[in-house]
Formats: C-alpha cells, sequence, structure tokens
C-alpha cells in the first residue's frame, strides 16, 4: 500500500539491471522492523523494503515498489513484573533479541522501524522507556508510544478497512478490540474522520486451570461489579459467571459502538470523548485479538475473556446487532504490528528559511498534516481550531514535543492570505511560543521562505522557524533533517511512515 497518490512501478528488475550503476543509483533496499507491545501481546515484525525514485519526474522522492515479510515472530503474552505496575523491559528485551536472532539478523542490519506501545500497556510508568531503550540499543527507530486515538487510526489501517472504504467509496467501521480497550475508527472513502476508545479487552481478566483469578486490572474488576460480580484476584470463578460477564462486556462494545444511549454504567468507560454524529455505515470490520474468534480464526481459550467474550458478540453479530455488515478484516490481531518502517527520501526546495543554524540536523520529528482548507479564504480562527483539533487525533499535547505541520497551499500567494494563514498558525500554536519551542512547517509547493520571512520580520514571533518546501508528506510520517547541502541550499529529509498493507 502506497499513501501517496503516485503511480508505481511494481515490476522488480532483472539481475542484469540490478548489477547495473544506475539502477543501484535509483533503488534502495531496507531492512525495517515493527514491535507491537500491547496490554496482552507482543510482536515483532521485520521486513524488506524496496524503494525506487521516480526517475521520469527527475524527481528525488523515493517511493516503495516492493515489501516483503522477513520474519513474523510467534504471538506473545506482553511480560509484566510480578505487581504487573510494570512492563518487564528484560523480559521484553529478550524476547525482540530471539526474534532478532530467529530472522538472522542484528540491529545493524536493521534500517529503520516502530515500536508502537498500545492499551494498558501506555499506561505503565517505564513505557517511554522501553521506548527510548528500544530505539537506543536495537535499531534506528522510530519510537512512537501510540495514544488511543493513534492506534485507532492504526488499527483501521492494518485491517484493510481504510482500504475498503477506498475501494468501495463507501463508511466503515472499524472495530479494535485488544487486551485492555476498544478502539473506534470511522473511515470514509479511504479517509478515518474519527475516532475513539474506551475500556472493554479481552485480558483485564486472566484465570488458571482452576478459575482461579490470576489477572484483574481496574477496568476488569469495574465491569465485573457491573455485571453484579464482585471480584478479587485469587478468587474462583465459574464458567456460567465468566459468561455473564462476556455477555455484559460484548453490550457494552455494541452500545457504544452503535452510540446507543449509554447510561451511567457505560459512560465511564470512554477512555477518549466518544465519536460525533452517526455511525451508521456501510461496513463494519473487527480487528485485533478478540476479534480472531469473532471471524473464526481462533477457538482455543488462552485463560482470559477473549473466547467468551468473542463468542457473546458472535451471537450478537447473527442477530443483526451491527450498525452495518460484517465483512472481513485483512489482519485481526496483527492489524497494529502490519504498520512496519517505510523509508523514503526526498530533498527540499531552495527557498527553504531557517532562523537558526542550529535547527538542522533533527532526527525524528512526527509529521502532523492539518487538514486545513488554503484554496480560498483563510480564516485564522478556523485554522487555529484545526489545527489544535489535530493535535488531539494524535493524543499529542501542543507545545510538548517538536513536530513538523505540513501544509498544502492553494489559491495565490496573495499578501492578505499569506498574513490570515501566518495569524491562524499562531493562534493554533500557543503553548509552542509560550515556552519558546522551535516551530517547523513543511509547504508542498515554493512557500517556505515567504512564509517564514513574514512570521520572524512581521509577525514578531518569537520562536525559531525552520520552513521547507517541495516536499510531500503524510500524517503518520517521521522525518529526518539532514544538513544544508550546498551550493543548492537545500535539505535532505529522511521519511520514516507507517506503512499499511492493503
Amino acid at each position: 500500500m502506497h499513501d501517496i497518490g503516485d503511480d508505481h512501478d511494481h515490476d522488480g528488475g532483472t539481475p542484469e539491471e540490478e548489477d547495473h550503476p544506475l539502477w543501484k543509483l535509483d533503488t534502495i533496499t531496507l531492512t525495517s522492523v515493527g514491535i507491537d507491545v500491547g496490554t496482552a501481546t507482543s510482536q515483532i515484525l521485520f521486513s524488506r523494503l524496496v524503494l525506487r525514485r521516480l526517475g521520469r519526474e527527475l524527481s528525488s522522492r523515493f517511493v516503495v515498489t516492493e515489501r516483503k515479510t522477513l520474519y513474523l515472530s510467534p504471538i506473545r503474552f506482553t511480560p509484566y513484573t510480578a505487581n504487573r505496575e510494570r512492563i518487564d523491559d528484560d523480559a521484553l528485551g529478550r524476547l525482540v533479541d530471539d526474534a532478532y536472532a530467529e530472522a538472522g539478523l542484528t540491529p545493524n542490519d536493521v534500517n529503520t522501524g516502530a515500536i508502537i506501545l498500545t492499551g494498558e500497556a501506555i499506561r505503565r510508568d517505564n513505557a517511554r522507556a522501553i521506548a527510548d531503550l528500544f530505539a537506543d540499543q536495537r535499531g534506528d527507530f522510530v519510537c512512537a508510544t501510540a495514544g488511543h486515538n493513534f492506534e485507532a487510526l492504526l488499527a483501521a489501517h492494518g485491517s484493510g478497512a481504510v482500504a475498503y472504504s477506498a475501494n468501495e467509496r463507501c463508511r466503515v467501521l472499524n472495530i479494535d478490540i485488544g487486551g485492555g480497550t476498544t478502539k473506534l475508527a470511522l473511515a470514509e472513502a479511504g479517509r478515518v474522520v474519527g475516532t475513539a476508545a474506551f475500556h472493554v479487552g479481552g485480558r483485564l481478566l486472566a484465570t488458571d486451570g482452576d478459575g482461579t483469578i490470576t489477572v484483574l486490572e481496574p477496568g476488569g474488576k469495574a465491569l465485573a461489579g457491573h455485571a453484579g460480580l464482585d471480584w478479587n484476584v485469587g478468587d474462583r470463578t465459574s464458567p456460567g459467571d465468566i459468561e455473564r460477564l462476556a455477555d455484559h462486556m460484548a453490550d457494552a462494545v455494541l452500545t457504544l459502538a452503535r452510540g446507543a444511549a449509554a447510561g451511567p454504567e457505560l459512560e465511564p468507560l470512554w477512555v477518549t470523548p466518544p465519536l460525533n454524529g452517526s455511525r451508521e455505515c456501510d461496513a463494519v470490520v473487527f480487528s485485533g485479538g478478540v476479534s480472531e474468534y469473532i471471524y473464526g480464526h481462533e477457538r482455543e481459550s488462552h485463560g482470559d475473556l477473549g473466547a467468551p467474550l468473542g463468542r457473546a458478540l458472535r451471537r450478537r453479530i447473527d442477530d443483526g446487532e451491527l450498525p452495518g455488515p460484517l465483512v472481513s478484516a485483512r489482519e485481526c490481531i496483527r492489524a497494529t504490528v502490519m504498520g512496519a518502517a517505510q523509508h523514503t527520501v526526498q530533498v527540499s526546495g531552495n527557498t527553504i528559511y531557517r532562523s537558526d543554524d542550529h535547527l538542522l540536523p533533527r532526527k525524528n520529528i512526527q509529521v502532523l498534516r492539518p487538514p486545513v482548507d488554503l484554496d480560498g479564504d483563510i480564516d485564522p480562527a478556523v485554522m487555529a481550531q484545526t489545527i489544535q483539533s489535530h493535535f488531539r487525533s494524535f493524543d499529542l499535547n501542543e507545545g510538548e514535543a517538536e513536530v513538523a505541520l505540513v501544509f498544502v497551499w492553494q489559491g495565490p500567494p496573495a499578501a492578505f492570505r499569506i498574513a490570515a494563514f501566518c495569524r491562524g498558525l499562531m493562534e493554533g500554536l500557543p503553548q509552542t511560543m509560550a515556552r519558546g519551542r522551535p516551530i517547523y512547517l513543511v509547504f508542498d509547493h515554493d512557500m517556505a521562505g515567504l512564509v517564514g520571512t513574514i512570521l520572524k520580520q512581521d509577525f514578531g514571533l518569537q520562536s525559531q522557524v525552520l520552513a521547507l518546501d517541495g516536499i510531500t508528506l503524510r500524517d503518520f510520517d517521521f522525518i529526518d533533517l539532514g544538513r544544508v547541502l550546498e551550493p543548492s541550499g537545500t535539505v535532505p529529509v529522511t521519511i520514516k511512515s507507517l506503512v499499511f498493507q492493503f
């Protein structure tokens, strides 16, 4: 799958062609890794990516033309310390090191990748430390601790729901049920238009072979209480009580997914604001571990709520309780990990603006592309609101992290339009400016020098500004910015995108 709307040649070269110097100049082969650390399970994927230069456009843009899975690890339970307050980073490191060994790779062999912590794993107090540890010691990673909305986006792409909505030009609801949370993503014609998450998952409770509770997350205890079951770790359960809890959870999933009146018991389950608007759709896709049971791919129980919850949901689906017809998922439990790393390279235009030489080089800047309409009149207030909303969609607090904001300029570069753009940008980044953080801007057209100059000289912006143009970026991209190339005055931009297999 390619997010970018360019034409691509998917045919590989002959051995003679691949030995030709020009082929080597226009072709890059990279090894990527994707690591998904979730509430219940963890998994690792190694891929080989072949990228080709868009030679017919005389462009330095490289695009993925081939993606091959080198190694897909078994699905393992995420290791926790005895009190389950922390992820066991040593055990997790061994799991990943074993995957490297089984794949016949070393960290030096890996060019790029992503580690994504999802679900309840985000709440563990060492989550960020784990991401940073992996980045430093196990390859040149893109580290993304996925929040609930971001995970919903990943799952919708990885499951194929977004692709289905694009191919069929329809509206699709993706319901991703993991170990700790359920994520909703609504896609229309190839674009996710809304995300949300609530506290229902298949690993909120687990028992041993005798039915004794060995794992009981706070969310699992609350849901059991709603079903009239006062449980604690060490208590004995019965199959009938487990089915009773699973029925209650299935009702909760479908009630919240449909947007029906939730009632006082279900409203507190939301961990994000609910989806806005109608949930009516043309198709429903399930992903996550519980979906394996819904689609009948898995029947064996692992001592948790996955199997009974999947059966309970399947009964309700067969009774017509979904907001749309059920369609198959491309990936179920592996939907998130199938976001591996794409590596592309571009070179900026030479009309860049840099207010401070120390702004370059930079590594692993997350890209946000707010859907700002720059075609007609530019309303600064609307633009500011759109920027703020886009930060929230990716579970980012504006001003706390360095991001690159991408804009597609349309219409004439009239002075009054650029002034309105600059006002909207500054109103949308109040915390960034208050904390003195630099502002990174990327344009597809030659606007960087003009906008940067006006921001600093006409509007007196105190924050440092780096503005680039001639670059095509999307949400989910992370970029590395190199030093300025002389005498051209351009900047090499390495783009590391989350790739989803359609």
